[in-house]
């Protein structure tokens, strides 16, 4: 019985720890929607996350590290979330859930010029893919039947070797393809998926923290704040 006693008041005691500690939000590098600048971890994203946490009264960390890293943390955590995550079927009974930050359509795009085509998915899978390791994308595109697969650590470095002409497609989110292609010489090729986008948190995350949560990004999506951000960040999401 002393023995039971002390192992409930010890795991009493390490769940008011993490309480107090506050919750660690982690993210990978994906501007717009995060991304660091100097010291700074900034973004579309990280904006909502901010307004978030601070309207419901949760002390928080975010920080940045590898998708698979950031991924892994917030399934094997206590008080641990990983932004910006797709839901899906898969994923549903893996975390807790406070979404929308984003809804959204997934495309495959290709650089300007490099002859790639494809008018459906099926005739994208004799190109080369790539993707970044443990995103929903790497599932996606694997369960749709897509084998040359070149999968990086992060998502800047899968662009710089589309742009290279190391391969020949990759998937993108498409509210950030139309800021993008302003920028590099990039061109869609097919619609890869659609999805909702949220905060993803470990399976036994409080139910009152997430409650919290939630309503103060229904706040921020109902009073215009959510779209006021993607518009600082040149995003134009739909109505």
């Amino acid at each position: 019985m002393k023995r039971l006693l002390l192992s409930i008041l010890l795991s009493l005691g390490a769940s008011t720890h993490a309480i107090a500690a506050g919750v660690t939000l982690a993210t990978e590098e994906y501007p717009p929607f995060s991304y660091r600048d100097g010291k700074t971890v900034k973004g579309a994203s990280v904006e909502q996350v901010e307004k978030v946490m601070k309207d419901a009264g949760i002390d928080y960390t975010i920080e940045m590290m590898p998708w698979a890293r950031a991924y892994n943390l917030a399934q094997t955590t206590p008080m641990s979330c990983v932004f910006t995550t797709a839901h899906n079927a898969k994923r549903d009974p893996m975390f807790k859930w406070v979404e929308p930050l984003l809804v959204d359509r997934n495309i495959l795009i290709t650089r300007t010029g490099s002859g790639v085509a494809a008018k459906d998915l099926e005739e994208a899978k004799k190109y080369t893919v790539g993707t970044q390791r443990e995103d929903y994308t790497e599932m996606t595109l694997k369960e749709s039947g897509f084998t040359k697969l070149d999968v990086t650590t992060d998502f800047n470095s899968t662009l710089r070797k589309l742009l290279n002409g190391r391969i020949d497609m990759m998937p993108i989110t498409e509210i950030y393809f139309e800021k993008l292609k302003a920028e590099q010489p990039l061109e869609k090729v097919t619609v890869l998926s659609t999805q909702q986008m949220g905060i993803a948190c470990e399976k036994d995350f409080p139910g009152d923290l997430l409650a919290k949560m939630q309503a103060a990004l229904d706040k921020l999506i109902a009073d215009g704040t959510q779209k006021s951000i993607f518009i600082t960040y040149g995003l134009s999401p739909a109505d």
